[in-house]
């Protein structure tokens, strides 16, 4: 059976006028509110928009962009508008206004500074799995192709109104976090429960649903939870991602019932290959953590795409997945559209004007 994915896409609310970033998120939640699943994120700078569980990647296309429509139509009603970026463009934002919620206000008190760069938006990609001894084994087994979906999705070059010189800023600002990033290697089920207790116990853990690594287990839903790529600018890339990531899921899930629990790979490779991915994307080399060695980063993307062909055929996705890579490949990520925009006049206003008609395209 083809496992029900369920998404997550994060949105910047920005006033067309000025470009920037504006702290009206509750204006477009409740002028949305009576048409889709829209939530409010940790920042009034940021919505959410939900997708219900769906096995067909056609399926949830068509939602997500019925969300885009809705959510930029409820942005509109309020004289703003909504950007799929995956951190501001423009606007002074440090320290962005929180949104009205306790726990949030519980997390600057612990967490400091690290909330100054904290509006980022991500796609978040739940897929079935049979119980949380399966999402952390799972996870084990993404740890080696989490920094090629980094470079796939960047989307992020652009920070307050200055080239980071990074195409996923968002990866570098959110690795700062104590429990983010890859996960780490589990031997077993024990070891996680055994590392969540300690960082808990630690105090770097406001709760159990501040463990941001970049594939978890849920701490709702019996799936295994994906974060780790910037919001794509169009949906077509978001379903390209969502459907690798899910056949990631399925590939691993295989391994795991043939008693393979993953290829350790050390965390420090891992890290210099995040940071590969998030400095240069698709325009340099990747690390192939596997092998140790540099090659192209859309060598990799094929790479990916090979360790996961079966399961996309199984699913009946293989030619929607490869017809989707190819055509990202070709025209390259959003944050290598972000700057082509910026080349051409020199100015991050059209960078933003761009994101808006981008987003609900």
């Amino acid at each position: 059976m083809v496992p029900l994915i369920g998404i997550e896409e994060e949105y910047l609310v920005v006033d067309p006028r000025t470009r920037h970033v504006a702290p009206r998120a509750a204006d477009v939640l409740a002028a949305a509110t009576d048409v889709l699943d829209v939530v409010q994120e940790i920042t009034r700078f940021q919505v959410e928009a939900r997708t219900p569980p769906s096995a067909d990647l056609s399926e949830l296309g068509s939602q997500l962009r019925s969300a885009r429509r809705e959510v930029a139509a409820a942005a509109r009603s309020c004289g703003l508008a909504v950007v799929a970026s995956g951190i501001p463009v423009l606007g002074n934002v440090m320290p962005p206004p929180l949104a009205d919620d306790d726990r949030y206000h519980q997390g600057r008190t612990l967490y400091r500074a690290l909330h100054d760069e904290i509006s980022i938006c991500a796609l978040h990609v739940h897929v079935d799995v049979p119980d949380e001894e399966h999402a952390v084994y799972v996870g084990n087994h993404l740890r080696p192709w989490l920094p090629t979906l980094i470079a796939l999705a960047a989307n992020s070059p652009f920070f307050v109104g200055r080239d980071t010189g990074y195409a996923s800023w968002r990866v570098i600002s959110w690795g700062r976090w104590p429990v983010s990033g890859a996960p780490p290697y589990f031997p077993s089920f024990g070891d996680y429960e055994l590392a969540v207790r300690a960082l808990t116990d630690s105090g770097v853990l406001l709760d159990a649903k501040t463990v941001y690594w970049d594939a978890r287990p849920s701490s709702r839903l019996p799936t295994v939870e994906i974060r780790v790529a910037d919001v794509p600018l169009d949906v077509s890339d978001s379903l390209t991602l969502i459907g690798l990531i899910r056949a990631l899921v399925v590939t691993a899930l295989a391994a795991v019932e043939r008693g393979d629990r993953g290829l350790p790979i050390p965390a420090e490779v891992l890290r210099a290959a995040y940071w590969r991915a998030a400095r240069y994307g698709l325009t340099g080399d990747s690390m192939d953590v596997r092998h140790g060695t540099l090659v192209p980063a859309p060598v990799m993307a094929g790479r990916l795409l090979e360790h996961v062909r079966k399961a996309l055929a199984e699913a009946g996705d293989l030619t929607f997945v490869q017809e989707g890579l190819d055509r990202l490949l070709r025209k390259g990520s959003g944050a290598m559209r972000q700057r082509r925009v910026h080349a051409r006049g020199h100015d991050l206003a059209d960078v933003v004007d761009d994101l808006i008609e981008a987003t609900v395209a």
